[in-house]
């Protein structure tokens, strides 16, 4: 592997927490409401791509412990198929981190910067994400560290802030249209479980990787507490009203007025977003950027970082003319994509290791060096 640096079980499971809640305390409710109405709450409840990515991306890390995605590849496809898979998974995460960056960008510009460049935004965020990613995978994990306590804390002040002014009825009936609808509002949900595939990628940097599992199932507890709490006091506040908003969460730190003195905590949330979005999209570019230099073969991947940050950037443009188009595309063709890249696909390598190897070890290919 390139990467020699490591982290522990604990920084693996903050790290993909913080790459996977940010962007869906941001949108998610407002999609999924126009699927889910009152039942939007019970949405993430129906997480059916972590079930399936958290033991497949575990088992793939016994087979292959020491081996890094693309090696585990080329290792159970073969050479050439397992380069052209390689490609088409790092073009995905490109893609995909292009669509983090962009939510970034149009969070700060629309709610906040509306007079700055989006250009301007985007790359700003990406040159800081550059110099912790040529840092390597320890220092991201210590970003994870550091800013996790901050984001639960302002998180749940935001939330205890609001409960005066939350209406239950509001939730009212539950499960009224039956079990479907909040489904049917879980579908968009399953681009963000599916995210904790990305833990393929950590997994064989973990130093106590006898912890990995307890921290992986722990870490898809607490996403989903996260997310049914945020859509839950999303919905009590604002009703009918949750599709209607881009960012309904920040429309709660808006409302907060106690007793005149708490008052306007947007940039409260402002603090929680780009304190997540960071190390989120340190995540995804730190995965894009090994991706490509393990595919071409590099020594180092070092010397990639800058290039692929400003093709990074150049993707947060191009990859929708507007934020309506990309909502759009969210809760629509990306669903299949993503559940195809982040669940289908390791799902169906780690098949085909169990069925080239029936009753594989820890050890699947301990013998084999080559990249």
């Amino acid at each position: 592997m390139i990467e020699k640096g490591k982290i522990s079980a604990l920084q693996m499971g903050k790290m993909i927490y913080l790459a996977i809640t940010p962007t869906a305390i941001l949108t998610a409710s407002g999609i999924s409401f126009n699927f889910a109405r009152q039942d939007l709450w019970l949405s993430p409840v129906w997480a059916f791509s972590g079930v399936i990515a958290v033991p497949v991306v575990l088992g793939l890390n016994r087979m292959f412990p020491d081996r890094s995605v693309v090696q585990t590849l080329r290792d159970t496809v073969g050479r050439l198929p397992g380069w052209v898979i390689g490609g088409a998974l790092w073009l995905y995460y490109l893609y995909i981190s292009g669509i983090v960056l962009r939510e970034y960008g149009e969070f700060v510009v629309g709610a906040f910067l509306s007079d700055t460049p989006l250009i301007v935004v985007l790359g700003s965020l990406v040159l800081v994400c550059a110099l912790a990613v040529r840092g390597g995978v320890e220092i991201v994990g210590r970003f994870a560290d550091l800013f996790l306590p901050a984001f639960l804390l302002l998180f749940l002040l935001i939330v205890l802030l609001i409960i005066p002014d939350l209406h239950i009825t509001y939730m009212m009936p539950i499960l009224g249209d039956g079990i479907l609808p909040s489904m049917k509002g879980s579908l968009v949900l399953q681009i963000w479980f599916g995210e904790l595939s990305i833990a393929w990628f950590f997994l064989p940097h973990v130093s106590d990787r006898e912890n990995a599992k307890k921290s992986l199932w722990i870490t898809f507890g607490a996403i989903i507490l996260t997310l049914v709490l945020s859509n839950l006091v999303t919905l009590l506040l604002l009703g009918e009203l949750t599709g209607g908003y881009s960012f309904p969460f920040l429309i709660l730190a808006r409302y907060i007025d106690l007793a005149e003195f708490f008052a306007h905590l947007e940039a409260l949330f402002m603090a929680i977003w780009v304190l997540g979005a960071f190390v989120k999209i340190c995540v995804f570019f730190y995965i894009t950027v090994i991706g490509a230099a393990e595919w071409m073969n590099l020594a180092d991947y070092r010397p990639i970082v800058f290039p692929v940050a400003l093709l990074l950037t150049l993707f947060g443009v191009w990859v929708a003319a507007n934020y309506q188009e990309m909502t759009h595309t969210i809760s629509t063709s990306l669903i299949p994509l993503s559940f195809t890249m982040f669940i289908v696909l390791p799902a169906l390598i780690y098949a085909i290791a169990r069925i080239r190897r029936p009753g594989s070890g820890n050890r699947y290919s301990s013998g084999r060096t080559r990249k």
